[in-house]
């Protein structure tokens, strides 16, 4: 994993996330945390998504390339 898109604080939530340890976690929740990771993915990337569209929008009624 690359360290430089990780949060450089000790508290944030996704630090502490790829910290956590997983060998007392059992099939199924490992399971349920890569369905959990995945749908976050997919809100992240929806935003990413709307972020672009709303960016060319802005662009497109400005004249920028």
């Amino acid at each position: 994993m690359d360290d430089d898109f990780l949060p450089k604080t000790k508290d944030d939530p996704l630090a502490a996330l790829t910290r956590q340890d997983l060998d007392p976690l059992s099939q199924d929740e490992l399971r349920a945390r890569i369905a959990t990771l995945e749908a976050e993915i997919g809100r992240t990337r929806a935003k990413l998504a709307e972020a672009g569209s709303v960016k060319s929008a802005a662009d497109a009624l400005f004249g920028r390339r």
